[in-house]
């Protein structure tokens, strides 16, 4: 999705970068890569303009942004990052999964900076050297996603306790998937459950995962973080519903589309630093001095609707720790 149905969507001023920049004194431009879709992501562009805001960059005054949505399809980010580097960006910023920031970094040249908000571990994805010392053009947000794991397993534990056998809903194509699936494995052995994990990539597979969620007698659902699954999230959550799983999600838009409990990382919270970074490395930061940044604003959403749906007696333990409760 390009930048012109971007604009028509969300109705902003803000002219087209290549007509601002032949009416206009030049500008610099952001090369803005996802691999989300256009509709999901306008929270999230939302938090990311405020954080250019705060370093003093108005989108349409003094900076444009050229945007690029793969929409879940992952194989389309190599060749959207090269347009935008053909553009003479001088930035690109990569978000809305893993994906993009490994699509976007061979692509990208070293005299360019090129800045990320993943779930991912960035340095055991090779995008840096270290998180304090990321060295060379790379650095950005990370939503600590992958380590989530243990946390949702406690949770489930604590709302489902009779819930032994755990399913774990997965997209193989996910550069986080063999970390996240040991730690989920690991989780499941401590608390001494039995794990089943299922794919599903593409939109055909949901249903083959969720009848073998069933045929494997899943008591209890752990969803992996990840665009795919954000895009289909109100399918994901009606799913789970439907087989009368509780199931928890690593964002709150799961919650908001019907799903039972969320506990994770905020991402408009990561896109605003992002932003904040951007609008840095404008203003002559270095991505080698700047650290990836973690981060620590997590939230915990539960739907009592749906709790009730599911005949759950939600423990007074996690109402007292939610930070949102949907009644």
């Amino acid at each position: 999705m390009r930048r012109r149905e971007f604009i028509a969507l969300l109705g902003s001023a803000a002219a087209c970068p290549m007509a601002a920049r032949a009416q206009q004194p030049p500008m610099p431009v952001v090369g803005y890569l996802s691999t989300r879709s256009l509709e999901d992501s306008q929270y999230i562009v939302a938090a990311f303009r405020k954080g250019l805001r705060e370093t003093g960059y108005n989108e349409g005054r003094n900076v444009a942004i050229e945007y690029s949505f793969a929409e879940g399809h992952h194989d389309r980010l190599p060749a959207m990052a090269a347009e935008l580097v053909r553009g003479r960006v001088n930035l690109v910023v990569a978000t809305g999964g893993t994906s993009s920031a490994v699509a976007a970094k061979p692509i990208v040249p070293t005299t360019m900076p090129l800045l990320f908000a993943m779930g991912g571990d960035p340095v055991k994805l090779g995008l840096v050297d270290g998180l304090a010392h990321p060295g060379g053009n790379v650095t950005g947000i990370s939503f600590l996603i992958s380590e989530m794991a243990a946390k949702h397993a406690q949770l489930l534990q604590e709302l489902a306790p009779k819930a032994t056998v755990i399913g774990f809903l997965v997209n193989p194509n996910n550069p986080n998937l063999a970390s996240a699936t040991t730690a989920a494995s690991e989780a499941a052995d401590i608390l001494k459950h039995k794990l089943v994990v299922v794919n599903a990539g593409t939109e055909s597979e949901f249903d083959p995962a969720f009848e073998t969620l069933i045929r494997e007698r899943v008591t209890a659902l752990s969803v992996q973080g990840d665009p795919f699954f954000t895009d289909h999230r109100a399918r994901v959550a009606a799913l789970a519903s439907r087989h009368t799983l509780p199931a928890i999600y690593a964002l709150r838009e799961f919650v908001d589309a019907g799903g039972l409990m969320s506990y994770g990382t905020s991402i408009t919270e990561a896109n605003r630093q992002l932003g904040i970074y951007a609008g840095r490395v404008l203003n002559g930061a270095k991505p080698a001095e700047l650290p990836v940044m973690q981060s620590t604003t997590f939230e915990l959403v539960i739907n009592l609707k749906v709790a009730k749906a599911l005949a759950l007696d939600v423990p007074t333990s996690i109402l007292l720790r939610a930070d949102e409760v949907i009644e």
